[in-house]
């Protein structure tokens, strides 16, 4: 099955190799991340403020929209990766705001989802209101190694009775290499920028500690940080870099989405402006700096975001925003409220 997986995604990149590279093949991946704002199941969940998404609550959450909000989020990460790979999609998929197993394990029974055997990893965490991380992924392609939540540590003392969402860490092999994807969704914009930076500073520090462990390990840090890619959370505290010339050392990173939000586009729209809070970040043994080409190792080629017309609302007031599951106490059948983001990476076939 797994030789079947790489056959079919096998291509020729046409205009970026010279003649000779030409001749030669390649076999793409899809890794991706998508906020799946709020997946909640219609029962409570003891010691979680899940109440507006129960029967009896504000959004009158029944199984009817359960069972379409499933739906409507499996059609999407379906689609997700197959404007390249149109046979299967991503490899990996990164995901927040879904509240348990019980979610994860619905979701993956989709049809589209099962038809490619579809998993998932989770944590448990301590968020009050039982939101957590996950990481689904295609068995063809990807395998688990390892899986486990670092906490996200409050260091003031006025927030010692808070807690939020870890990192959920998984470690696994894909193109026959070693691959470790950091899944994570930072405070929000409720509270101030401090507490988003010293989230990018505690991702810095489970980063450096992978790399130290395996120096050669393919990283990705991905998840909706409730901060663009040139805020201090993501530049500074984290250092994931703008430019891939500027990521040459082994614990540097790169962002692939600052030039992207910076031409004016993103995935999720405030006040009439694009956000791209929803990002995946690369570490330097995944590219290819001073112009070299060499994909006798996983590398990353390009990312995208991910569109398609029906993630969009098509007319009214807010014509162009995202289709969201509610929207001003009403029930829209939609998706999200972010659009998901993907990268594309290669590897040269032997």
């Amino acid at each position: 099955m797994k030789k079947l997986f790489t056959l079919l995604a096998v291509i020729f990149l046409m205009g970026t190799m010279n003649a000779q590279a030409q001749e030669k093949k390649f076999s793409v991946y899809a890794i991706g991340f998508y906020n799946l704002e709020n997946l909640f199941d219609t029962c409570h969940d003891t010691g979680k403020n899940d109440y507006e998404y129960l029967p009896d609550g504000r959004n009158k959450w029944s199984g009817l929209k359960y069972t379409h909000k499933l739906r409507n989020m499996a059609r999407v990460l379906a689609e997700m990766g197959t404007d390249k790979l149109p046979l299967i999609g991503c490899a990996a998929i990164g995901v927040s705001e879904v509240e348990n197993a019980n979610c994860l394990r619905d979701l993956c029974n989709q049809e589209p989802l099962k038809a490619r055997n579809f998993q998932f990893c989770h944590v448990e965490g301590p968020d009050h209101r039982g939101v957590d991380c996950a990481l689904l992924y295609n068995p063809a392609l990807f395998t688990i190694r390892d899986v486990k939540l670092v906490p996200y540590i409050y260091k003031l003392p006025t927030d010692s009775m808070r807690a939020t969402r870890g990192f959920l860490v998984v470690s696994g092999t894909m193109a026959k290499e070693h691959v470790t994807i950091i899944v994570n969704h930072l405070p929000s914009r409720g509270a101030t920028s401090y507490y988003r930076e010293e989230g990018g500073s505690q991702l810095r520090v489970v980063k450096d500690s992978l790399i130290a462990e395996d120096p050669d390990v393919k990283l990705f840090i991905m998840g909706d940080m409730n901060d663009d890619p040139k805020d201090p959370s993501m530049s500074v505290a984290l250092g994931a870099k703008r430019k891939i010339e500027d990521a040459t050392e082994k614990t540097d990173l790169f962002n692939p989405w600052w030039d992207i939000h910076a031409s004016g586009t993103g995935t999720l729209m405030y006040g009439g402006a694009w956000n791209l809070f929803d990002q995946i970040i690369l570490s330097n043994s995944l590219l290819n700096q001073n112009g070299k080409r060499d994909y006798s190792t996983l590398k990353f080629w390009q990312p995208q975001i991910f569109r398609r017309d029906y993630l969009f609302q098509q007319e009214g007031k807010y014509k162009g925003n995202t289709l969201r599951t509610h929207a001003g106490g009403v029930w829209l059948d939609g998706y999200s409220d972010h659009l998901p983001t993907l990268v594309y990476l290669v590897k040269e076939q032997k």
